[in-house]
């Protein structure tokens, strides 16, 4: 293996307090085409890893000053170090194989090792080491490819969407009514389209760690207020009834249904959840009651939004991966199966839950409950 397969030289940190053991391993090691570090204390194999990480760690389980079993807590409990395998070496009873693994090792040996098993637990940890190196990269370059796609889309887009524009106040020439109603079309499916694409990227910003929120003191009546007004002329024109109940917040004081969140974000979830509302409710109505609820009703600890519409309804099946990416639902009018994932994506940044309950033919609930302080 090692230097053949997959064209790269593998580097292996080998860590003992008995220099005997680590001439051995290397011996077998270097003999197979592997690249070895010696250290002989658990102090310094955290310093090398921390500073040139290696594609595996042999380590011995008893040492002076910390053992085996905390060099592994401490690896696998530093964000800042990536998956490196890690072979414990000892000398004990099966208690100790335990305790190993629950530290976060992946295999064992026993000592006195045979030369060929350490070989072959060598090549299964690196293999596997392999195989996740490359699903991150493959990762990454998704990543890319979308990051990449949605910038690109978004430049034609706008540019079309300000030529459409233009058209439709006859800045070039007069048109007739029948065109103008063509390109109202045109412009409502071109900002479709864009916001497609503003959802993808956000989504694919919170996958790759890359989101940041900008925390302030948000309050949710105001907010739910401000999307309700955007949203009331499509309300308007299906003839539906859209309301928000904050009677019961109005009876907490002038200081509840304020939290610590990014009012964009919060702004996003509940115009996603209104928007969806009204476009799979053909009669009746939406209602959007805000409130504080806590164990303790003089001290609440968060604020509960809750959605509900009196449309569609959805199906049982459809409920559990509802907030799944790319989850369309059986409804003609589904969209991508982005916004809803995006939305729970939000919450649980936020330190929130997000829940539906729903009948086929009586309508929906989707329920946000969010801390007051995060």
């Amino acid at each position: 293996m090692s230097v053949v397969e997959n064209n790269k030289i593998y580097r292996i940190l080998a860590v003992d307090d008995t220099l005997d053991n680590l001439i051995l391993v290397q011996a077998i090691l270097e003999s197979e085409g592997y690249e070895i570090n010696l250290v002989s204390d658990g102090i310094k194999a955290l310093r090398q890893v921390e500073q040139s990480p290696p594609d595996l760690i042999l380590l011995d389980v008893m040492m002076p000053g910390i053992d085996g079993y905390e060099v592994t807590r401490r690896i696998r409990n530093n964000p800042a170090i990536s998956y490196i395998p890690i072979l414990l070496i000892t000398a004990f009873h099966e208690s100790s194989v335990v305790e190993g693994l629950d530290a976060g090792a992946d295999d064992f040996i026993r000592k006195p090792f045979d030369t060929d098993e350490l070989l072959a637990r060598v090549r299964s940890l690196l293999r596997l080491k392999h195989s996740l190196d490359e699903q991150q990269k493959m990762a990454r370059q998704r990543e890319d490819f979308v990051s990449r796609l949605t910038h690109d889309l978004r430049t034609p887009l706008v540019a079309s969407d300000r030529m459409l524009n233009l058209f439709e106040m006859e800045t070039f020439c007069k048109i007739s009514p029948e065109m103008k109603q063509a390109i109202a079309v045109m412009i409502r499916s071109n900002q479709n389209l864009m916001d497609m694409v503003n959802t993808l990227l956000e989504v694919y910003r919170f996958e790759a760690g890359k989101k940041t929120l900008n925390w302030e003191e948000c309050d949710l009546r105001e907010i739910s207020q401000e999307v309700v007004s955007e949203l009331s002329p499509l309300t308007g024109e299906k003839g539906l009834i859209l309301e928000i109940d904050t009677r019961e917040l109005d009876s907490q004081g002038k200081n509840a249904g304020i939290i610590m969140g990014d009012r964009l974000e919060l702004r996003r979830v509940l115009n996603n959840l209104i928007a969806n509302a009204i476009k799979f409710t053909d009669t009746g109505g939406i209602t959007i009651r805000i409130f504080e609820t806590s164990p303790n009703p003089e001290n609440p600890d968060s604020v509960t939004i809750e959605i509900q519409d009196t449309g569609y309804g959805i199906a049982p099946e459809d409920q559990a991966t509802i907030f799944e990416r790319f989850r369309q639902g059986k409804n003609k009018r589904s969209g991508s199966g982005l916004g809803l994932h995006l939305s729970h994506r939000i919450v649980e940044a936020h330190a929130g839950t997000i829940q539906v309950t729903s009948e086929l033919g009586k309508g929906s609930l989707f329920t946000v409950q969010l801390p007051k302080n995060t």
